[in-house]
């Protein structure tokens, strides 16, 4: 995948935001698939949390918050924050004590989530542009690092999971939804269900995800496969550690 490759997809995804802002639902699927994993809001119990427009606008494949323990005071990080839906509900949880960080290569995506953070009312998200492959924060400077469906688009995938490493404290937690490939299929099925479910730059394996997870540091490494996002392809929930005492 090339830099040009990177750049479509930034475009693609500042296109839908900019639908957003016009008040448009949106998706970044195929129009005829019919896997679960364009879960968006549906991830979601309670949409009381945060404007509807910050749901509409979702484009996860899960709910990284229901596993990333967030507690009063933590430092979050959120890769790919879109409309900011996870930044709004992860700043709610951690508080005014806390803050909630979220870094999107698209300034319409910013746009529309900063948009969405003054109409909630919300202080404590602060949103960075930028890519998730370089992040734009210190080392050792997030309690967590969560993400909703995103790391998938990377071309360097094992860069993004080194830079959430760095940026995470001693003992920091990293929980994210994600889109992973079982290995049943063919590549050239692989290749067409990733397209149809925007999974543009391709997916891991079960197995490569572990491995770059631990190439990166991480340690306590679980992946838990949920709903079938199309054939041979799984959303899944990853999380891991920062050991205690590496700096």
């Amino acid at each position: 995948m090339t830099r040009d490759d990177n750049d479509l997809i930034v475009t693609k995804y500042s296109q839908l935001a900019r639908a957003a802002l016009d008040g448009q639902a949106i998706s970044d699927c195929d129009p005829g698939t019919s896997g679960e994993n364009c879960l968006g809001a549906a991830a979601y119990a309670d949409h009381s949390q945060a404007p509807e427009a910050a749901f509409r606008a979702s484009l996860g494949c899960g709910n990284p918050l229901a596993v990333a323990d967030l507690q009063p005071g933590d430092a979050v990080l959120d890769l790919g924050s879109g409309g900011g839906l996870d930044v709004l509900l992860s700043a709610r949880r951690v508080g005014p004590g806390g803050i909630a960080y979220g870094l999107d290569a698209s300034s319409d995506m910013l746009t529309l989530a900063r948009t969405n953070a003054d109409e909630a009312g919300i202080s404590n998200a602060r949103f960075l542009q930028g890519r998730i492959e370089n992040i734009p924060l210190p080392d050792n400077h997030v309690d967590v690092v969560i993400s909703n469906c995103v790391i998938n688009l990377s071309s360097d995938k094992a860069r993004v999971l080194r830079e959430a490493f760095r940026v995470l404290k001693a003992g920091g937690r990293l929980g994210i939804s994600d889109v992973i490939a079982n290995g049943a299929a063919s590549p050239v099925e692989r290749t067409r269900a990733e397209q149809r479910i925007g999974c543009l730059a391709g997916t891991l394996t079960h197995p490569e995800y572990e491995q770059l997870l631990a190439a990166a540091g991480f340690s306590g490494i679980t992946i838990r496969s949920t709903n079938q996002a199309a054939d041979g392809l799984h959303s899944a929930i990853i999380q891991a550690t920062k050991p205690a005492g590496h700096y």
